[in-house]
């Protein structure tokens, strides 16, 4: 009887979500995608509220999980001239509502939800927030206690919140992420991460070195063309090393003669006049010849008291890091090998047996750290085991982890002046360059000041009805009444006094120039014409920085804005401050 012919398996496809998320997985991975369809994202919308639902509008089409779009009020005319998400038919209907159902159009995986109430109920009862991964809060609050109160329970909680202002041709957000931030997967430049170990061998690879180029100078033109550049480097470092008493080339001169000493055994007498192994080799000396040295960032990392002193409760970040801490003292200061190889000219099989020798050792140390880290868990008592593709990310991308420090969203108060003292002295020195957008910052400070002020003064005067205190903004009041509330270009020029931080106990960045001056007033006057009202255009491009920085905040990939910036939409220039 003939044999039955076996039917080959069926290859699998990309899945409907693969297809859909594409691109993006290509950027932050299964894990990154993983990490946004569990996020849980509250938009507190205030003002126009435009800027808010165009964020909203970029984390829905990746398919971050789900949303609640809080937002009392209702849609006017205004609001159909700027927001995208409304149609005639929505007008005086619930804001709320109006745009949860048209943004759900765009991706129907993503739950989103109108809430009813207002931000002031949020800030009265905080612990309504810990439900939510992340916290989108549109400026200006109606007074800064709401900010305040919202601010104090997310940094209590350790929520990463965003407070978005947008106005006229201006734009602002801040970001507030716990005290210790770490990412682990800062995606750092390809070229800078190649770690090929060449001043610190190990046996195997000592063994191949030995196997391919023992007698470099008998092989033949086919094989001398092809040895792997790394090869050649090591060959002609021990050559070196014979004759400089074990010492490799330590600086920028003796590495220029060591490359000439590679050049050197490059076969000349072919039809290409040389070999591009060799070239390789020759390029790769300055870059590939430096002793194993760890970054700032991560020193930083290893010397915190999170990772000396771990804890039952400690977070596997610390537990990791501690781990490889360990690993680093034991082998002479050097980290786990990551293990990928750069591309180079070689023979296939060669080639293979390289990359199997670094992913080898890759494992060895990895296998090492994770003993390590076990050993640590069953001291601390933990009931769950860290994941071993956690610990992998973290020793193949070791050199780059990177652990931002949140600071607190500064608050402006009608009644109180912000505390500048730690950050005086850098921020008047950025005011001293003419071209910086950091009066912009300011500017929106004074108008969150601003409007406290006026929150402040409708609840002490109580007028009878909008029409009275509309009369009280604007100067038209009776005899004998209180004087008006000075206009936002008035006040705004008691919120920056010229003082010096080297002695004042409680200093303000100077605006003593008359270049920060002029540009500090300019900005107040586009946003004072602005009158509260956001452009579509600015709005939507300042959506997507902010939903750009929400996602690395989520995903805890790539390194998000620390802490403020600032889009100047006239001169179309962005600008990152630490404030």
């Amino acid at each position: 009887m003939a044999e039955r012919a076996t039917t080959p398996p069926i290859l699998q496809g990309p899945t409907a979500k693969e297809k859909k998320y594409d691109r993006q997985l290509r950027l932050w991975a299964a894990s990154g995608q993983a990490a946004l369809e569990t996020a849980k994202v509250l938009l507190l919308n205030s003002g126009p509220g435009v800027v808010g639902v165009e964020t909203l509008k970029n984390l829905i089409l990746p398919g971050v999980g789900s949303f609640t779009i809080v937002d009392e009020a209702n849609v006017s005319e205004l609001d159909l001239g700027v927001n995208f998400f409304l149609e005639e038919s929505s007008l005086g209907r619930w804001r709320a509502e109006e745009t949860r159902r048209f943004l759900q159009e765009l991706n129907p995986e993503v739950r989103i939800n109108a809430l009813e109430g207002s931000i002031d109920a949020f800030a009265d009862h905080p612990r309504r927030l810990e439900q939510y991964s992340l916290i989108l809060l549109v400026g200006p609050t109606r007074n800064a206690r709401v900010l305040d109160r919202i601010c104090q329970h997310a940094d209590k909680s350790s929520i990463p919140l965003f407070y978005i202002h947008c106005q006229g041709f201006f734009s602002h957000f801040s970001v507030q992420l716990p005290a210790q931030f770490p990412i682990v997967d800062t995606h750092p430049d390809p070229a800078s991460t190649q770690d090929l170990r060449l001043l610190n061998p190990w046996p195997e690879l000592l063994e191949f070195l030995e196997k391919k180029t023992g007698n470099l100078g008998l092989l033949s033109d086919h094989d001398h063309g092809h040895v792997p550049y790394l090869l050649i480097l090591l060959h002609f470092l021990n050559v070196w090393n014979a004759s400089h008493d074990s010492q490799a080339p330590a600086n920028y001169s003796e590495k220029k003669e060591f490359k000439a000493l590679v050049e050197s055994g490059a076969r000349r007498n072919n039809s290409e006049g040389g070999e591009e192994n060799f070239d390789e080799a020759a390029a790769a000396v300055l870059k590939s010849l430096n002793p194993h040295s760890i970054s700032s960032g991560l020193r930083e990392v290893f010397e915190a008291d999170a990772c000396q002193n771990l804890r039952p409760t400690s977070a596997n970040f610390w537990i990791i890091a501690n781990a490889i801490q360990k690993f680093r003292t034991s082998h002479n200061g050097i980290l786990p090998l990551p293990g990928a190889l750069p591309d180079m000219k070689a023979q296939s099989s060669d080639y293979i047996q390289l990359q199997n020798i670094y992913k080898a050792k890759a494992r060895s140390d990895l296998a090492e750290v994770t003993r390590t880290i076990r050993s640590s868990e069953q001291e601390l008592g933990r009931r769950l085991s860290i994941e071993q593709a956690e610990i992998e990310a973290f020793c193949k991308g070791a050199q780059f982890i990177k652990v931002i420090h949140g600071r607190p969203i500064r608050v402006a108060k009608c009644t109180a002046e912000i505390d500048w003292s730690d950050r005086a002295k850098a921020l008047s020195q950025e005011l001293q360059n003419p071209d910086s957008l950091l009066p912009i910052y300011f500017a929106f400070l004074a108008l969150d000041r601003y409007q406290d002020d006026i929150d402040r003064i409708r609840t002490l005067r109580q007028p009878a009805n909008d029409q009275q205190f509309n009369d009280i903004l604007t100067g038209r009041v009776v005899s004998g009444a209180v004087p008006p509330l000075p206009t936002f270009a008035e006040s705004a020029h008691f919120s920056t006094p010229a003082v010096d931080p080297e002695h004042d106990p409680k200093p303000w960045p100077r605006f003593d120039t008359p270049e920060a001056r002029t540009a500090f007033d300019d900005v107040v006057k586009e946003l004072d014409r602005a009158d509260w009202g956001e452009l579509h255009n600015i709005a939507a491009l300042t959506g997507g920085m902010v939903a750009q920085e929400v996602i690395k905040v989520i995903t805890k990939q790539y390194v998000p804005v620390d802490n403020s910036c600032v889009f100047d939409g006239i001169a179309s220039k962005t600008a990152v401050f630490k404030v």
